[in-house]
């Protein structure tokens, strides 16, 4: 921390002017704020920030902004503080930006079919009022409650619906956001052809809040399906896994709107910690598969549903299949699939891992990757699911007693074999703090050139974020 003459550092200067032009209210330090949440789930190891700024407004944010590159302070910004990556936190002598009062919808425009909404607005809360206009928003994710939408688009979040939906960039018209020097850029654009140059909302989506602060954005909502038909199936081998993607999405009137596979270490560890949850299938098999399609015509989609698995059962593509016959029934199904919200408590000192390959490949990967980690460490609880749909893998793995030096060789194990396989080493969480070092796996030198050179011209002094995504 650099001090002047006066032997007041950067970071009081900062402070001292923040408060000044935005008042206590929104500026606060950290005896005020005290034992406030500082990490993100990812575990990533974080300090308390020099300073808690609170906006209200982007013209709030804008001048928070501006101040902060006139003193050359770092900021990291924050929403939900569910990320997995370490991206919201605070490493060193920052400034944390929280966006929680910039919070609420702005307007619906039922004819655009568009949401405007504040960055700190939580999820479920853009859900709940897409529902209640006669919408549905797409993007669906465990942490639903508590992610916000700034923080969904900066980390391009997945989720479950991507498969039909696409990714969270996929949801976003148009964003409001605020460059490093206090420049906002972007507004309420609410077409979706839009082809003007160099597209910024998609760039700024998945940075992690490294090249400037969403403070708003305009999302795409979609039509409110009538039917969602909901089956938990077992499966006798992979290829029937990818047999069964490829036919429910060729045969299913309504597509595919979710597709994920669950290994039976998943299924039976969560069986044996969570046994208030209901298991649809009485037996083992090799695979589980959570299939849900969403349409227009409730008799028309319920008949095609169940004939579709009959068939598949016919054909020995199914060994067995329970179809949800009520919303709860479906959502016992989803609870067994959304059952990592509790692995805090389940399985402490856990390693997650977010990979991707190409959907063919995923099954040999998910198969390697157990057998090398089983080899070294044949004790270790090892679970693999994911949204195989879009060739997304989750790996947990977790043995007590394990040091910092061994959780760096599971690391290096599960990414060397992701990087042999070209796949990616974030399938949808980031790269935040906790990637950063593994990136090189998944970009090339010529990648790595292109987006420091974008990150030097949007935040020349490296404030936003320093030290997440790309290496400075």
């Amino acid at each position: 921390m650099q001090r002047n003459h006066a032997g007041t550092t950067r970071s009081d200067a900062a402070i001292a002017a923040l408060r000044e032009a935005l008042g206590a209210d929104v500026v606060s330090a950290p005896p005020e704020f005290g034992s406030r949440q500082v990490a993100d789930w990812s575990g990533t190891p974080a300090v308390q920030p020099v300073a808690l700024v609170r906006p209200r407004t982007t013209d709030e944010v804008a001048t928070a902004l501006r101040i902060c590159h006139q003193h050359r302070q770092p900021v990291v910004t924050q929403g939900g503080m569910t990320g997995h990556a370490g991206g919201a936190c605070v490493l060193n002598d920052e400034i944390a930006l929280s966006l929680e009062r910039m919070n609420g919808v702005v307007e619906i425009d039922p004819v655009s079919a568009t949401m405007t909404v504040l960055a700190g607005t939580p999820l479920q809360v853009v859900q709940e009022a897409a529902d209640q206009a006669g919408f549905m928003f797409a993007l669906d994710l465990g942490a639903r409650g508590s992610c916000t939408i700034g923080g969904n688009i900066s980390t391009n979040a997945g989720g479950n619906r991507v498969i039909r939906y696409g990714m969270m960039r996929d949801q976003v018209l148009d964003v409001e956001a605020v460059l490093a020097d206090g420049s906002v850029i972007g507004g309420e654009r609410k077409m979706i052809k839009n082809n003007t140059g160099y597209d910024l909302r998609n760039l700024l989506a998945g940075s992690e809040g490294t090249l400037a602060v969403i403070t708003r954005a305009v999302l795409r909502l979609r039509a409110k399906p009538r039917a969602v038909s909901t089956a938990w199936c077992g499966m006798p081998g992979y290829e029937a896994v990818t047999t069964l993607l490829g036919r429910a999405q060729e045969r299913l009137p309504a597509g595919v709107s979710a597709f994920e596979v669950m290994w039976p270490s998943y299924c039976n560890f969560i069986r044996a910690r969570m046994p208030e949850l209901r298991v649809p299938l009485a037996g083992d098999h090799a695979y589980y598969v959570l299939l849900e399609s969403c349409g227009a015509d409730p008799e028309r989609q319920a008949a095609a549903f169940e004939e579709f698995l009959a068939d598949m059962l016919e054909a020995g593509v199914i060994a067995d299949a329970a179809i949800a016959q009520s919303e709860s029934d479906a959502a016992a199904f989803w609870a067994i699939r959304d059952a990592p919200g509790e692995y805090p408590r389940l399985i402490p000192g856990r390693i997650s891992f977010d990979i991707s390959f190409a959907v063919a490949q995923a099954g040999e990967a998910a198969q390697r990757c157990d057998e090398r980690l089983r080899a070294r460490w044949p004790q270790a609880t090892i679970l693999v699911y994911g949204h195989l749909g879009d060739g997304n893998l989750h790996v947990v793995v977790q043995e007590p007693g394990w040091t910092a030096e061994t959780i760096g060789e599971v690391q290096r194990v599960v990414y060397e074999l992701t990087a042999e396989m070209s796949g990616s080493v974030s399938a949808e969480h980031g790269i935040g703090e906790e990637k950063l070092k593994v990136l090189p796996l998944s970009r090339s030198p010529a990648e790595l050139a292109a987006m420091k050179a974008i990150k030097l011209a949007l935040d020349p002094y490296n404030l936003l974020n320093p030290g997440k995504v790309i290496a400075a």
